[in-house]
């Protein structure tokens, strides 16, 4: 085969398309991100574990069954497309640190159902994606994995907790990236570094067990809508053995991409933060009056009704109780190691009786119904800043003598307020690049968030977004 230059920013469909037609072979693929990681990532620091003997193995077994196959229609849909895993999932031979200098390292003996997903769809796995500790807060600075940045300013963070991951697809490191979203983890980086960021409805997507009572999923970023749909598609499927998994959609997502999007829709408004006292970032409103402007030239109705939402201290109160044992059921080999925010969150876990947990999942269901009950009577969509800030300066995480442990997780407020809502309410709700700052050229999302399980809606405005905003041939400038 001749070699080919690979472009390192096309998107992961394109180039599972290019690996079929036997233009490019997986082997070239892998060898292009490779190579841009060995140059971009001692500035960036998106990977944490590299297994580069593992995927040319596994690339090269991708290109002898792409020769075997006449056409390349019986291969799977991503079949030779390299993707990192983002590292709270295991992966079969490889050690999984949850970003943690407290945990043993030990090679995990199995996959994680989703990681299996996405193996049989054809992706290789190549190498572990940063993460704050147990993906506790919403950018990486720890002690363990080091700073992660923010390649269109390495001064700043790329959010979180899946840093890596949004730095790698931002890059050109990585086509497509797994990534998790507890509070707003796949959303925030999105918004932070520019990409197409979704986090799908509660139970769509289902792991080993339900996390964090089910406010955690898993997705993907990417830099297309195009490719957020088709990777949905191998996600979204019905998993007899979870705790809860709805049926296959009947759908598929890239099929609903191909209908038109409906119109007369009613897009809903939120830019005030759901918690008192914080400012939005006129950049970020900026963003959300353009989303609107366009929605509205395509025919949709901006209704102004506010989302009922609870009280800001009962929302965190119990949003907290919750959040506090996400580390729950990681095994530790030195508890000491543990970073101080982290000690602090398992301590004030421990204080709460079985009891007032109990209450406080109950409460944060009863919340999530009223929240959802009203935006169905009102809304089809609804439009929010991503986040309440642009890309934060690197030292979040720096805490002073006598300052409180907590500090790293009040600085990520900023990052998540208009997010984690919605992992709570477990709407599908999607980040979007829709505008760069004027004064610092940073990228800022919007969210869109519609009723449960509506993705294909979702991402059926997302399309007609991204044809507006053309947001797909932007690149940082990372050198």
């Amino acid at each position: 085969m001749t070699h080919h230059v690979v472009d390192p920013f096309m998107p992961a469909v394109e180039l599972a398309a290019a690996i079929r037609r036997k233009e490019v072979s997986p082997v070239e693929v892998v060898d292009c991100y490779l190579d841009r990681i060995d140059e971009l990532d001692p500035q960036l620091n998106a990977f944490c574990h590299r297994a580069d003997d593992d995927v040319r193995k596994a690339a090269a077994a991708a290109a002898d069954a792409v020769a075997r196959t006449a056409s390349g229609d019986d291969l799977p849909p991503f079949h030779g497309v390299p993707l990192p895993i983002k590292d709270l999932l295991d992966v079969a031979g490889w050690p999984t640190t949850y970003g943690s200098a407290a945990t043993a390292r030990v090679p995990a003996t199995a996959s994680a159902p989703i990681v299996q997903r996405l193996v049989d769809a054809g992706f290789l796995p190549f190498g572990k994606t940063t993460t704050s500790e147990f993906g506790a807060v919403s950018f990486t600075e720890s002690a363990a994995l080091g700073i992660t940045r923010n390649p269109w300013d390495p001064h700043r963070s790329p959010g979180g907790s899946s840093s890596g991951a949004g730095a790698a697809v931002a890059a050109g490191m990585a086509p497509i990236a797994h990534g998790a979203d507890g509070g707003g983890s796949i959303r925030v980086p999105a918004s932070c570094n520019g990409l197409v960021g979704l986090k799908p409805t509660r139970g769509m997507v289902t792991n080993d067990v339900v996390e964090d009572e089910g406010f955690a999923t898993n997705g993907v970023l990417t830099r297309t809508v195009a490719d957020t749909a088709a990777a949905m598609d191998v996600l979204a499927r019905h998993d007899p053995a979870a705790w809860w998994s709805p049926p296959t959609p009947q759908r598929s997502f890239v099929d609903a991409l191909a209908a038109a999007p409906p119109s007369g829709l009613r897009v809903g408004v939120l830019v005030d933060p759901p918690i008192d006292g914080l400012e939005v970032d006129p950049a970020c409103v900026r963003a959300v009056d353009a989303t609107l402007r366009t929605l509205e030239s395509r025919g949709h109705h901006v209704v102004d009704v506010p989302l009922p939402l609870p009280p800001a201290d009962e929302l965190v109160a119990a949003f907290t109780a919750i959040w506090n044992v996400g580390a729950a059921g990681i095994p530790l080999a030195d508890p000491d190691q543990v970073e101080p925010h982290n000690r602090a969150l398992r301590a004030a876990a421990r204080a709460i009786d079985s009891w007032s947990y109990a209450e406080s999942v109950r409460k944060t269901q009863q919340f999530s119904r009223r929240i959802v009950e009203a935006f169905v009577a009102e809304f089809d969509v609804l439009v929010t800043p991503t986040m309440a800030c642009l890309p934060p300066a690197i030292g979040l995480g720096q805490v002073g003598e006598g300052d409180d442990p907590l500090t790293p997780m009040m600085r990520s407020y900023p990052l998540a307020v208009f997010t984690s809502v919605f992992n709570v309410t477990g709407q599908p709700a999607i980040s979007l690049p829709v505008h760069h700052d004027e004064a610092t050229g940073l990228p800022v999302g919007v969210q869109l968030v519609a009723a449960p399980w509506r993705e294909d809606l979702l991402l059926q405005l997302s399309q007609d977004l991204e044809q507006a905003y053309q947001w797909t041939e932007r690149r940082p400038g990372v050198r």
